[in-house]
């Protein structure tokens, strides 16, 4: 007998105060949407969107929110935030996401990714209605293991650049702080893979920098093609972080660290993914290795998401082709003139329905 799929339980999202930072970036903007979906009362604390065009922008996220801007850096604008929001869980997305810029800004890296996430921390001490958390780190957070195996949440952090160091010590924080301060809310931290899906437009990421190509009819440049990443759409992890919330609210027991990560078949070499994105997205896309592939970077990166499936029941509804389909059509229909908000719910909706017929069906997703 195969093992159910549980997808969001709306019930418990229906009028529920949350807090999403990140909300303007792509995959907090996605989570948002699903939020607002699902019935929640949504404050989002941002930064202006971090690209133009934006996810944020192009499916009106800030519609139906209490829509604030404001500088993780700065304790007091976490503080106001906290206090208009109320919140009863928060969902900390909020980050500098990307390795190369961590090169380029290392203090601003661990500036945003550490003390924001002390700033934070210390704000959900003293929400007096908060009970669930999730602070949402990276897959990159782990020290590289030489065998290629994959990461559970046990193993050691570290991190051998500023970016996944930087996610490394805000593991390292929150886990002091929920020790240190047992009562409040219960919090837990996520480790997801690579998400792919529609409305990134950020650089240096492998499925963006493909579409600019194809719609610019230019060569796909490629840093590290064989370097092994673990590949799920972005609603994949996002459902995990829903599930994580609910399951922390009656349980804190659940207050520690979670993979996210998609099955084994989908941790795939940057050039497989570049062969099937170009195939799909525009006829006759060609990539090319970069003939400098920039700073170095962990060459293998697995997760193994064995205590998220067995004590949450999660599961990524879609493989890799599918979330490669999902992705480019919804830039496909974006640039025909598709209103990018209803391609959001459409998928959204999609993706609960592949997790409906899972939990019905009793099958696993193996």
């Amino acid at each position: 007998m195969g093992v159910a799929v549980p997808g969001p339980d709306p019930a418990f999202w229906r009028g529920r105060r949350v807090l999403v930072t990140g909300h303007t970036g792509f995959k907090g903007a996605w989570l948002v949407l699903w939020l607002r979906d699902l019935g929640a009362a949504v404050t989002g604390f941002a930064l202006d969107p971090p690209t133009d065009p934006s996810l944020y922008a192009a499916a009106r996220v800030g519609e139906g929110i209490e829509d604030l801007r404001g500088d993780l850096d700065d304790p007091g604008a976490v503080d106001r935030a906290f206090e208009a929001a109320h919140p009863e869980v928060v969902v900390h997305m909020a980050a500098q996401p990307l390795v190369r810029r961590s090169f380029q800004d290392p203090l601003g890296t661990y500036e945003t990714n550490v003390m924001g996430t002390v700033h934070l921390l210390e704000a959900l001490r003293a929400a007096p209605d908060a009970r669930a958390a999730v602070v949402v780190t990276s897959d990159k957070c782990y020290e590289p293991r030489p065998d290629g195996a994959a990461c559970r949440e046990d193993d050691r952090l570290g991190g051998r650049d500023p970016y996944s160091s930087s996610k490394a010590c805000a593991e390292l924080v929150t886990a002091a702080y929920r020790r240190s301060f047992p009562g409040g809310a219960a919090t837990a931290t996520a480790r997801a893979g690579n998400a792919i899906g529609g409305g990134d437009w950020a650089p240096d990421r492998l499925v963006p920098d493909a579409m600019r190509a194809g719609l610019a009819g230019e060569e796909l440049v490629v840093r590290n093609p064989d370097a092994v990443r673990p590949w799920q759409h972005v609603l994949s992890p996002l459902s995990g972080y829903l599930l994580l919330a609910e399951r922390l609210w009656d349980d804190r027991s659940a207050a520690g660290a979670w993979n996210f990560g998609p099955d084994p078949s989908d941790e795939l070499p940057v050039r497989e993914v570049a062969d099937r994105t170009c195939e799909l997205w525009v006829e006759g896309l060609r990539w090319t290795a970069a003939a400098d592939g920039g700073p170095p970077e962990t060459a293998v990166l697995r997760l193994d998401s064995t205590k998220a499936r067995e004590e949450l029941g999660w599961r990524p509804a879609w493989q890799l082709d599918e979330a490669l389909g999902a992705t480019v059509e919804w830039h496909r229909a974006v640039r025909d003139g598709a209103d990018a908000r209803e391609l959001c719910a459409t998928q959204i909706a999609d993706y609960a329905a592949a997790l409906t017929r899972k939990n019905r069906a009793n099958v696993s997703i193996t």
